[in-house]
């Protein structure tokens, strides 16, 4: 029962990336949405089922429902860290598919999603015993590191856009 959301994961990745394959023609674009895939298969694996990362190691939580974390910030702790790195790729993700949504409502969704995880994760800890614990510093952290990879692809794109018009004009 513990390893249903693994399956869940695994099923709906399978059948993404099949689609992608069927459909997409474009080899950079298929690439691309593999590997985008590929970073949500390992971001719903390690958030929502017992398989674990600490930074140093993958295991395997014991079975429980977790605990909940409302008022206590820890913003210095290694963990936060890594909750900021780890959703970087979500913001570049989430910009480069909406390129037309604002840094703010980035924002706001960064806040919505590091919510939603937590409240997935406090709902599958109780039905499946994946032993999460739902943090607000993990909200704070997936928040941050949505509008951090959102601002990359925005300074990456002004810096690409930037080298190609002075190419062009030196072209000329």
């Amino acid at each position: 029962m513990r390893w249903i959301p693994l399956l869940v994961v695994l099923v709906i990745s399978i059948v993404s990336g099949l689609s992608i394959i069927m459909t997409t023609e474009n080899f950079e674009n298929r690439r691309f949405y593999l590997l985008s895939l590929v970073y949500l298969t390992f971001l719903g694996t390690i958030l929502f089922t017992p398989i674990s990362f600490d930074g140093t190691a993958v295991y395997v939580m014991p079975a429980g429902i977790g605990s909940v974390n409302l008022h206590q910030l820890e913003i210095f702790e290694i963990g936060f860290a890594e909750n900021i790195i780890l959703t970087v790729p979500l913001g570049f993700l989430i910009k480069r598919f909406f390129a037309q949504i604002s840094l703010i409502s980035t924002m706001l969704l960064g806040l919505v999603i590091g919510g939603g995880i937590e409240t997935m994760q406090y709902f599958l800890s109780h039905i499946f015993l994946i032993n999460r614990t739902s943090d607000i510093n993990d909200v704070i952290a997936n928040a941050s590191g949505i509008v951090i990879g959102a601002i990359l692809l925005i300074v990456y794109e002004y810096i690409i856009n930037r080298s190609s018009k002075t190419a062009n004009v030196s072209n000329k």
